[in-house]
């Protein structure tokens, strides 16, 4: 994986795109705008699923008008997402932070899935009820929590606190990281 990683950073798109002086600000600032697209249309389904807000308005209405923004705020944020690790992979693989958005990331994926397949399948059945099922409440905490544990990891990830160069850092870090261990 590594040498991969040190060829992609290499690649003469990936070298232009971390130099560049326009393209990485406006992808960055890209990227942050959609993830305020995004989580904000997903903190407004969460918050619905939770029966804190919109309590009157069936769940299939609000999903039903957030969703075109919730795609198209996702599509950008995973695009620039991807640009911004492409222009400096080896960096951001080895980033504890970044690796923990990822594993993140799979947990809100999944929760999203197993909701949407389960108890969203059912939501005309449910989504008048003063208290919405179980497991539509534990989608909406979960989802809530995940994404705004990822929004932190992502603004984690610009800190180098725990970079493999960095001497005396304890093995733990090192091996969180995939960094060479000593010995190794």
């Amino acid at each position: 994986m590594e040498r991969f990683l040190e060829w992609l950073g290499g690649t003469p798109w990936s070298v232009a795109l971390l130099e560049s002086t326009l393209a990485w600000p406006l992808i960055e600032s890209a990227h942050v705008l959609a993830v305020a697209l995004f989580f904000g249309t997903v903190m407004m389904n969460d918050l619905r699923l939770l029966g804190w807000t919109m309590r009157r308005v069936p769940v299939s209405e609000v999903t039903g008008r957030l969703l075109p923004w919730t795609r198209l705020g996702f599509t950008i944020m995973v695009t620039t997402g991807f640009l911004i690790f492409y222009s400096n992979p080896v960096r951001y693989y080895h980033n504890i932070f970044f690796r923990f958005k990822v594993i993140l990331f799979i947990v809100a994926g999944l929760n999203a899935f197993i909701f949407h397949r389960g108890i969203h399948s059912r939501v005309f059945e449910w989504e008048r009820s003063p208290v919405l099922p179980g497991r539509a409440r534990a989608a909406g905490a979960v989802s809530l929590t995940a994404w705004a544990l990822i929004i932190v990891a992502g603004r984690l990830i610009a800190y180098n606190w725990f970079d493999c160069d960095i001497p005396g850092q304890p093995d733990w870090v090192n091996w969180a990281a995939g960094c060479p261990l000593a010995g190794d």
